[in-house]
């Protein structure tokens, strides 16, 4: 499918690695010029140069952390008027939530909600007045199905769904989408960080923790980020215009709910 979108200039947060790294490799193979991000300049650069060379696109590296005034500043100095945005940032580690002091919690929203709607109000009178914007935040597969010990992630990721959910239809006339991905178990860092946590809490090996949640999803495996990438590239397109103010959970059937 010719998802209409070559050409167009992208910021995809968080993208060196993991679910960012899918979504940024998808639309660089759908023609846009995109702007990547990360903490770690080794392995930032050394994405945009494979990104450069599988996709022939234009890539720009902007090391920077996007929950700090000055990582938002460099992201727009690169791309002052994205015609895309992902939303993407590293959620808290796993806590249980008696543990949490204030700090944490405050540290937690912004990384994981506050961010987000900074970066969205830095994009959006842009994409108003070319009459095009596609804004797509990566949430969490627990914003619907929580799960122990990512109370705070799942909170603030929550927050986010509500408050760009109004956002949303308040800007669909002027052909400018929000939506929300709700990655479930997908073979990141991530993904693997949590679960060895939890084997250490339970005394057993990764391998172990890591089967019994294959098991735990009727797909029997972990998800592909360049499954995740596609769906995103997807909902940026021209034929997702019509699709605003939505949570699409990619889990491979975990969440076992039909709504």
């Amino acid at each position: 499918m010719e998802l209409g979108i070559s050409g167009r200039r992208a910021i995809v947060c968080a993208s060196s690695r993991g679910l960012g790294l899918g979504c940024a490799q998808a639309l660089a193979q759908a023609g846009c010029e995109v702007v990547i991000n990360g903490r770690n300049r080794d392995v930032l650069e050394a994405t945009a140069t494979a990104l450069r060379n599988a996709s022939g696109a234009k890539i720009t590296a902007v090391q920077a952390d996007v929950a700090t005034a000055e990582g938002q500043a460099a992201l727009f100095a690169a791309c002052p008027e994205p015609d895309i945005l992902v939303n993407n940032n590293a959620g808290p580690p796993p806590r249980e939530f008696r543990e949490l002091d204030r700090q944490q919690i405050i540290d937690g929203v912004i990384a994981n909600m506050v961010v987000g709607i900074e970066l969205i109000q830095k994009a959006i009178d842009p994409m108003i007045r070319k009459k095009f914007g596609r804004i797509v935040n990566i949430t969490s597969g627990t914003v619907k199905l929580p799960q122990a010990s990512l109370d705070l992630s799942s909170g603030a990721r929550g927050g986010l769904s509500i408050f760009v959910a109004g956002v949303a239809r308040q800007v669909a006339d002027k052909n400018i989408t929000i939506n929300n991905l709700l990655p479930g178990a997908f073979d990141t860092d991530r993904l693997r960080g949590v679960l060895a946590g939890a084997a250490k809490r339970r005394g057993i090996g990764l391998e172990q923790a890591m089967a019994e949640r294959i098991a735990s999803i009727p797909a029997r495996r972990i998800g592909d980020p360049a499954e995740f990438g596609a769906a995103c590239a997807f909902l940026c397109s021209v034929q997702a215009g019509f699709i605003t103010g939505q949570n699409l959970l990619i889990d491979g059937g975990a969440f076992p709910g039909a709504f």
